[in-house]
């Protein structure tokens, strides 16, 4: 990664909130109940970058020897195309519509990840948690741990029986609740409904085993999940009564940790949604930042939020987090201001770190191969119907490209953005 700068003296002011929740050990302080988690006050995001220090894109075009390469490129489907390129110093280079709002698909995950590791940092980590409550019975919750699977759940039974979780006489009877998001906010509603049924489209809740996918959707992750628990507390000679609830419902005071198990650390979390552009995850990682697993308000806070990073939002709109909703609504000009606001980011390493290699990792391994590309460029790949989307961080002698390009009805859009991405390459083409 060398060559791409990462200024650390606007550290004071980035610093991202800790919204890390208790760990295990706090089972000596009061209870945290879901419905405090939501309702609490989200602390005021960090001040829009000050002018001096922090390189903001530019709004004319610097370089006309790229852009008029940029425009040979483009050629007959300019209409198309959006596409974007900036320097760390924030001038742009070159942009061909670049205020044009176009359906991203996945490069909406730049979005979301970039909000998640400002909001909750590096080595956040999504909690699944077992509660003992006054009665005797427990309670299961979770913050969507896409990693989550049947050791884990073994474990938990195990636990759950060992706990004394157990009602009335019969001290093998545990009693259960499980709690969950209703079935109507499993989706965001502009999923199409046929992707519903795709490992890809799998739906979106706070106890997914597997992530709610074996080779395609899981449609019930309920049912699913209360067969597992009552098939490894059965194989450890208990039995369990599981009853749902909704996870709103508020923990009583004297409700008890019992244990708590940990996802992979928000770096690896991060990787999974750029690297591999893993729908659940993003969703996720956006509810998690956003402090609430209802999608609206969720939205509303990402957009607060990236407006007070001093983006170019006109014609944004964040429909979900991983950019299967067709309602998504980004521009290549704010994608290259926010590849380049993260660069300067006190986490930016992470995030570069998060995306796709050229020719080497992720969705971008099989591209651009033997190439004056490959390993030189990091990205976030975009893929629906009629849809091609790459941005992400080129690296040349002469310091960091922000490049995005997006197409809507393009017809070689991969030889396209590669001709693109070696244009940007050329940096005497932009002298200074």
């Amino acid at each position: 990664m060398r060559g791409v700068p990462h200024p650390l003296l606007l550290a004071a002011t980035l610093l991202p909130l800790n919204l890390t929740l208790l760990p295990a050990q706090a089972q000596q302080r009061p209870a945290i109940t879901s419905l405090e988690l939501e309702a609490a006050p989200l602390a005021v995001p960090p001040p829009s970058p000050p002018p001096i220090g922090f390189p903001q894109l530019q709004s004319q075009v610097s370089c006309p020897a790229l852009q008029q390469r940029l425009q040979a490129v483009l050629g007959g489907e300019t209409a198309v195309w959006s596409v974007s390129i900036a320097d760390s110093r924030g001038r742009l280079l070159a942009d061909v519509n670049g205020t044009r709002p176009r359906v991203p698909a996945s490069n909406q995950k730049l979005v979301s990840t970039a909000y998640a590791l400002d909001r909750l940092g590096p080595d956040y980590r999504l909690a699944t948690r077992l509660w003992r409550l006054p009665d005797g019975s427990l309670r299961l919750t979770g913050e969507g741990d896409p990693d989550l699977a049947l050791p884990q759940l073994q474990r938990l039974a195990k636990l759950a029986l060992g706990s004394g979780g157990s009602t009335g006489s019969t001290p093998s009877l545990v009693t259960l609740e499980l709690a969950e998001e209703p079935k109507q906010a499993w989706w965001p509603q502009g999923w199409h409904p046929d992707d519903r049924y795709y490992a890809y489209g799998a739906p979106i809740t706070r106890l997914a085993v597997t992530s709610n996918a074996i080779n395609d959707a899981v449609m019930n992750p309920p049912s699913r999940l209360q067969a597992l628990i009552q098939k490894s507390v059965d194989q450890q000679g208990g039995k369990v009564q599981v009853r749902m609830v909704s996870a709103t419902t508020a923990l009583p005071p004297e409700a008890v940790l019992l244990h708590q198990e940990s996802s992979a650390p928000m770096h690896s979390l991060l990787s999974l949604a750029n690297t591999e552009s893993h729908n659940f995850t993003a969703e996720v990682l956006l509810r998690q930042a956003a402090g609430t697993w209802n999608l609206a308000q969720a939205q509303q806070r990402e957009t607060l939020w990236l407006g007070q990073q001093g983006l170019p939002m006109q014609g944004v709109r964040v429909a979900d987090g991983s950019g299967l909703d067709r309602a998504n609504r980004l521009t290549s000009r704010f994608l290259a201001a926010l590849l380049l606001r993260m660069d300067q980011h006190p986490y930016g390493r992470n995030y570069l770190a998060s995306m796709a290699v050229a020719g080497q990792r992720g969705t971008l391994r099989r591209l651009y191969v033997g190439t004056p590309l490959q390993g030189q460029f990091y990205g976030k790949t975009g893929t629906l119907t009629g849809v091609r989307s790459i941005s992400g961080v080129l690296l040349t002698s002469a310091g960091p490209r922000y490049v995005s390009a997006i197409s809507n009805g393009a017809s070689q859009p991969n030889t396209t953005i590669g001709q693109v991405l070696r244009q940007a390459q050329q940096t005497q083409l932009c002298p200074g």
